[in-house]
C-alpha cells in the first residue's frame, strides 16, 4: 500500500521526461558562407615556357558552379571559338584547341566572375593562367580609363576593351573579333599585360551581343585618334569615352517610306468608327486639394491624349485665376510625341489656377472631338524649393563651356558659364548632378561622336559629389572634377585630354 504514491511519481517523471525529449529544437545553424571556393590543383603548372597547353585541369575545395563561362572566360591573343569547358563536381577542365596556337605567343587566360561555389555563389576571382609557346613572356602593357561619354563618369566593368594589329585597317573593329582583350575594372581602369613589341589601335565596346564585334550604332564604342605602342611600365594612362553613334536618316526613299507609313497609318485611323469615349486625355495637375501647393513653378501644364492630336483650338482653352474670369494669358506647344500638348504661364507662387478645356477643344486623326473639363490646382511657394550656388573655376568660363544641373530624369539647367558664381533658384528637394559640357562648336547641345568619320564626343566634367537639395535650403559648392588614378587635377582641369581630342580642339 505505501509503495502505491511512489509508482504513481514513477509514472509522472517518465511521462515528463518523454515530453521534455519530445520536443526537439530545430539547430539554429551557422554564419553565412561568404568564403569563395580555393584552387587545390592546377595541372599543368601556370607560367610555361615552350609549352603547347591544350588542357588545363582545376580542383577545387568545394563543388563549383559556372556562370556565364563563353562570356567571362576569355583568352588572349583571341580565338576564333569560346574554350571548351567541362564542370565534374569539384574539378574543372577547359580545352584548347592546338591547332589554334601560334608559335612564339603569349598566351593569358581571365576566368573572370565565371567559378562561384555551388551553394552560396561566392566569387573566385582574379584566377589568370599564363604560358608561352616560346621561349620568353611578353611582359609589355598598356593602361588607361574609361568614361562613359555622356555623363563623363567611369564606366562599369560590363566594358570590353580591344585590340587590334595597326596593320589591320580601320573597319577591322566591325569585321573581325580583336587580337587582345581585357575587361575594364573597378572606377573605369584597365590593363592589359603580357603584350608584344608592336603597335596597335586601341577602342572600348560595349558589347551587347558579346561577339566581340562593334555592331553599330546600337552598342557603345569608344576609340583614340592615333596607334598606340605597349610599354615595360605604365606611363601615361589611355583615356577612351565611349559613345553611342546616332543613325542618321539618310536617303530619300527612307524619309519617304517614313511619310509614306505616317500616311498609310492617318488613312486607316480615319476609316475606323470609333466610340468618342476613346479620345480620352488627362491634365497632369493635382486637383484633389486646392489648397495643397503641388504644381512646380519651373514647369508647363502636361495635357496627355489618347489618341494622337490632329488639331486644337486654343481660343476653346483658358487659364484664369482662382475660380474667376481673371484671364491670365499662356502658350500652348506641341510635344514631339503626337497626342501630347503643353501649357505654360508666368507662374505665380502659392496660387490657385484654374483651366477651362471647353467642349471640342481639341481632335484626333479619326475626327472625334474631346469632351469638356475643369481643373483646379495650386502651384508651389517659393518655400517648397532650395538654392544652389555653384563656383566655377575659371578656365571654363566662356560660351563653349556649358554648366548642366540634371536629376536622374530630367535636365534642369543647362546654359553657358558667363560667371565664375552661378546661382539656381527653385531647385525641388531631389539629388542632382553637376557637369560642364565643353560645346566645341557652340550649338548648346552635348554632341555624340562617329567612329569611321574619328569624331571624338564632346567632353562632359562631371562634379565629383551629388547634391541633396532639401527645401528651404540654400547650398553653396565649389565645382571639382573627379582626379583619377595617376593624373594630378592640374591636367584634368581645362581643355579636354591631348587623346581623343575633338578636331580642332585646343
Amino acid at each position: 500500500m505505501k509503495a502505491f504514491p511512489l509508482r504513481i511519481f514513477s509514472v509522472v517523471f517518465l511521462l515528463v521526461l518523454v515530453a521534455g525529449c519530445a520536443n526537439i529544437v530545430p539547430p539554429t545553424g551557422g554564419k553565412k558562407d561568404t568564403t569563395p571556393p580555393k584552387l587545390v590543383s592546377l595541372s599543368p603548372a601556370d607560367s610555361l615556357l615552350n609549352t603547347r597547353v591544350t588542357q588545363i585541369t582545376m580542383r577545387f575545395d568545394e563543388f563549383i558552379a559556372l556562370d556565364n563561362a563563353t562570356k567571362e572566360i576569355q583568352i588572349s591573343p583571341v580565338m576564333p571559338f569560346p574554350l571548351t569547358t567541362v564542370l565534374s563536381g569539384k574539378k574543372l577542365t577547359v580545352s584548347i584547341p592546338d591547332s589554334l596556337l601560334k608559335d612564339s605567343t603569349t598566351y593569358r587566360i581571365s576566368f573572370g566572375k565565371s567559378i562561384k561555389d555551388l551553394n552560396e555563389g561566392n566569387v573566385f576571382k582574379n584566377m589568370n593562367y599564363i604560358f608561352s609557346t616560346g621561349g620568353f613572356f611578353d611582359s609589355l602593357m598598356i593602361a588607361g580609363t574609361a568614361y562613359e561619354a555622356v555623363t563623363g563618369k567611369p564606366a562599369g566593368s560590363d566594358i570590353n576593351i580591344v585590340l587590334y594589329d595597326a596593320r589591320r585597317p580601320d573597319s577591322a573593329i566591325v569585321r573581325e573579333k580583336p587580337e587582345y582583350v581585357v575587361k575594364v575594372k573597378d572606377k573605369g581602369h584597365f590593363i592589359l599585360p603580357g603584350l608584344p613589341g608592336k603597335s596597335f589601335r586601341i577602342y572600348a565596346l560595349k558589347d551587347d551581343n558579346d561577339n566581340l564585334i562593334y555592331d553599330g550604332t546600337n552598342e557603345r564604342i569608344a576609340f583614340i585618334d592615333s596607334i598606340i605602342f605597349p610599354a615595360d611600365t605604365i606611363g601615361k594612362l589611355i583615356e577612351l569615352r565611349l559613345f553611342k553613334e546616332i543613325a542618321p536618316l539618310d536617303t530619300a526613299k527612307d524619309a519617304d517610306s517614313v511619310k509614306t507609313n505616317m500616311r498609310e497609318r492617318s488613312g486607316k485611323r480615319r476609316g475606323m468608327i470609333v466610340d468618342s469615349k476613346d479620345f480620352r486625355y488627362s491634365v497632369g495637375v493635382d486637383t484633389s486639394n486646392k489648397d495643397k501647393r503641388t504644381h512646380d513653378l519651373n514647369k508647363p501644364v502636361k495635357i496627355s491624349f489618347g489618341n494622337t492630336v490632329d488639331t486644337y483650338d486654343i481660343e476653346r482653352i483658358s487659364l484664369s485665376l482662382d475660380s474667376s474670369d481673371t484671364l491670365i494669358p499662356f502658350t500652348i506647344t506641341r510635344d514631339t510625341l503626337p497626342n501630347i500638348l503643353f501649357m505654360d504661364a508666368d507662374w505665380k507662387e502659392n496660387t490657385l489656377y484654374t483651366i477651362k478645356l471647353l467642349k471640342d477643344f481639341a481632335e484626333d486623326t479619326s475626327g472625334q472631338m474631346a469632351t469638356p473639363s475643369k481643373h483646379m490646382f495650386r502651384t508651389k511657394g517659393e518655400e517648397d524649393y532650395g538654392i544652389l550656388i555653384t563656383n566655377v573655376p575659371s578656365v571654363y568660363l566662356g560660351k563653349k563651356y556649358r554648366l548642366v544641373v540634371t536629376t536622374e530624369k530630367d535636365t534642369l539647367y543647362n546654359k553657358p558659364v558667363t560667371d565664375t558664381i552661378v546661382q539656381i533658384n527653385r531647385l525641388l528637394p531631389e539629388k542632382y548632378s553637376l557637369s560642364i559640357i565643353v560645346d566645341e562648336n557652340e550649338n548648346g547641345i552635348w554632341d555624340t561622336g562617329n567612329l569611321f568619320e574619328k569624331i571624338q564626343p564632346e567632353l562632359v566634367i562631371p562634379h565629383t559629389d551629388v547634391i541633396d537639395m532639401k527645401a528651404g535650403w540654400e547650398i553653396v559648392v565649389d565645382f571639382v572634377m573627379p582626379v583619377t588614378e595617376g593624373q594630378s587635377a592640374k591636367t584634368k582641369i581645362g581643355a579636354p585630354p591631348v587623346r581623343g581630342d575633338r578636331p580642332g580642339a585646343k
